[in-house]
C-alpha cells in the first residue's frame, strides 16, 4: 500500500494520536481510485491502527437547497462504498449531524488519532475544514482525490484563461496521471462497534424538497458510473468534437454527475481515454476533462466570490455596469424563468430539460445562463437566479464547474472582451441564430418534450 504524499497538505500541527485513523469522506464517494482513502490507509497501516470511514450529513438540507434529486442520486453510491468498505474490514459510519460538531464528537469519543478527508475548493466546505484543524486535537490532512494535479500544486494564483493553466497543467500531468493504487483489506480490524446503517430511516431523516425528484433514467452509484465511462468511449468517443455541442446527436458523456458525487474519478475517466487510438476527438474530450474542469477548480479556490458578480474581472464588471440602464427586450421574474414561460422556444426546452431531467447539454446551459442575464434587471440579479436554478435542478449542481460556467456565460471569466453590445457591454453575445446554425431547435425541442413524457410516465 502506498500514498502519494504530493497530493496531501496538513492543515494544522496538531500531533498524531495512539488511536485509529478516520478517513472523513465528503466530495469523493467511491472506494477505489481514490487518493484520499489511499493516503488514510498507508497512514493507518504505518500505525498498526484501525481504519474508519466517516460520511457526515446534514439533516437540515432543505434550508441549503437540499432536493430529493441530490440524495436519492447520493445515498445509493453512498450504500455501494457501505457495501465495499464492509468487504475491507473498513468500518463506515453516517453522522446525521452538522460537520465540524459531528467529526469533533467522533474524534472524542473513539479517541482518533488523525483525520484524513477530501479536497474541496468551495466556501462552505473549506470553513468546516479551516474550523476543525483549529479545533481538533489531532492533524487533520486533506488529499485532493478530486483534481488529477492537486489545485493547490497546478497554480499558487487564479489563472487568467485555459490559455494560462494548460502548459502547467500539460508538464505536471505525467507525474501525476498514474495508476491508482488499490486499497486492500485492512489488516488492523476495528473492534469497536459499528452500527448497520438504516438506510430508509437515514432517506426519512433528511429534510429536503421532495417535489424536485431524481428522475428513473438517472442510475446512480460507481457501478452506473464505470458502466457509462465505458459505453462513452466504446461507442460516443469518436464523434465527440463534432458532436459536443449538439444537442440534438447525444454526443455528451453524461459523466458530470458520476464526476461531481465522486462515484467516478477523472483521472479513471482520463487513463481509460488515453487507452484509445489518438484522436481530434479524444484530445478534444481530454481537454474538457482536464484543463477546463481544473480551471473551474482553479477560480472557485482562488476567488471567494465565484458566484457572485464580486468574482469577475475589472473589465467585466466596469462594462456591465456601464450598460446596466439598457433597456432590456424583455424582462422575467425569477418564477417566469422557473417555469419556463418565456417567448424563446429554445431557451424553454433548455429549462424544461433542466427541471425535469436535471441535465442540460452543455452548449445551451452556456446560452441558457447569457439570456437570463439579457432578460434579466441586472447582471446581480441574473448571477443569482442562474446559480439558484443551476443548483436547485442540476444533479451536478454546486459544482465549480457550474460556477465558473455560469461566471464565464455573465460576467466573461476566463474569457476577454468582446465587440460592445447593448446589456453586454463587452463580454461575450450568444444570439439564438447561431444556435439555429448549429442544430434543429424544433429537433431538440421535441426530443425533450418526449423525454418529458417518458420521465413523467
Amino acid at each position: 500500500m502506498h500514498s502519494d504524499l504530493r497530493r496531501a497538505r496538513t492543515l494544522n500541527d496538531k500531533p498524531h494520536g495512539v488511536g485509529p485513523v478516520v478517513y472523513w469522506m465528503s466530495r469523493d464517494q467511491r472506494i477505489e481510485d481514490n487518493w484520499a482513502l489511499s493516503h488514510a490507509q498507508s497512514l493507518a497501516v504505518q500505525q498498526k491502527v484501525p481504519l474508519i470511514v466517516v460520511f457526515c450529513l446534514r439533516p437540515d438540507l432543505r434550508q441549503h437547497r437540499g432536493t430529493a434529486r441530490l440524495v436519492d442520486f447520493m445515498l445509493p453510491g453512498l450504500r455501494a462504498v457501505a457495501t465495499e468498505a464492509r468487504t475491507l474490514r473498513l468500518p463506515f459510519f453516517i453522522l446525521l449531524d452538522d460537520p465540524v460538531k459531528a467529526i469533533k464528537v467522533f474524534v472524542r469519543r473513539h479517541k482518533v488519532g488523525a483525520v484524513v478527508t477530501d479536497f474541496s475548493p468551495l466556501r462552505r466546505a473549506r470553513e468546516w475544514r479551516s474550523t476543525l484543524a483549529k479545533e481538533l486535537p489531532v492533524p487533520l490532512i486533506e488529499v485532493d482525490a478530486h483534481n488529477i494535479v492537486p489545485c493547490w500544486l497546478a497554480s499558487p494564483k487564479q489563472e487568467y484563461s485555459a490559455r494560462t493553466l494548460r502548459p502547467k497543467i500539460t508538464r505536471l500531468l505525467p507525474e501525476y496521471l498514474t495508476p491508482f493504487p488499490k486499497v486492500r483489506r485492512h489488516p488492523f480490524p476495528w473492534s469497536g462497534n459499528c452500527p448497520t446503517v438504516n438506510w430508509s430511516t437515514i432517506r426519512r431523516t433528511v429534510q429536503v424538497n421532495e417535489a424536485i425528484r431524481l428522475p428513473s433514467e438517472l442510475e446512480p452509484g460507481p457501478k452506473e458510473a464505470n458502466r457509462k465511462m465505458r459505453y462513452f468511449i466504446k461507442n460516443k468517443l469518436r464523434h465527440y468534437k463534432e458532436h459536443r455541442n449538439d444537442p440534438t446527436k447525444s454526443g455528451q458523456s453524461l459523466l458530470s454527475p458520476y464526476l461531481h458525487f465522486g462515484q467516478l474519478a477523472a483521472a479513471r475517466v482520463a487513463l481509460e481515454v488515453m487507452k484509445q487510438p489518438r484522436s481530434e476527438a479524444a484530445e478534444t474530450f481530454l481537454e474538457e476533462l482536464i484543463v477546463r474542469r481544473e480551471l473551474a477548480e482553479n477560480f472557485c479556490f482562488y476567488n471567494e466570490n465565484y458566484d457572485s458578480i464580486k468574482g469577475f474581472p475589472a473589465w467585466s464588471q466596469k462594462t456591465l455596469a456601464e450598460h446596466s440602464r439598457d433597456k432590456r427586450p424583455y424582462l422575467y421574474s425569477e418564477a417566469t424563468l422557473d417555469k419556463a414561460q418565456t417567448h424563446d422556444e429554445l431557451w424553454n426546452a433548455a429549462q424544461l430539460e433542466l427541471v425535469h431531467c436535471g441535465t442540460m447539454p452543455g452548449y445551451l446551459r452556456m446560452y441558457w445562463a447569457k439570456k437570463i442575464l439579457e432578460w434579466s434587471p441586472s447582471a446581480t440579479i441574473a448571477m443569482r437566479v442562474a446559480v439558484g436554478l443551476n443548483d436547485r435542478y442540476q444533479v451536478d449542481g454546486r459544482d465549480p464547474n457550474g460556477y465558473a460556467g455560469i461566471a464565464w456565460s455573465i460576467g466573461g471569466v476566463h474569457d476577454r472582451p468582446w465587440f460592445p453590445r447593448p446589456i453586454f457591454g463587452t463580454v461575450r453575445f450568444m444570439a439564438r441564430s447561431g444556435c439555429d446554425r448549429r442544430f434543429s431547435v424544433s429537433t431538440y425541442s421535441a426530443a425533450v418534450h418526449q423525454r418529458l413524457g417518458n420521465v413523467n410516465s
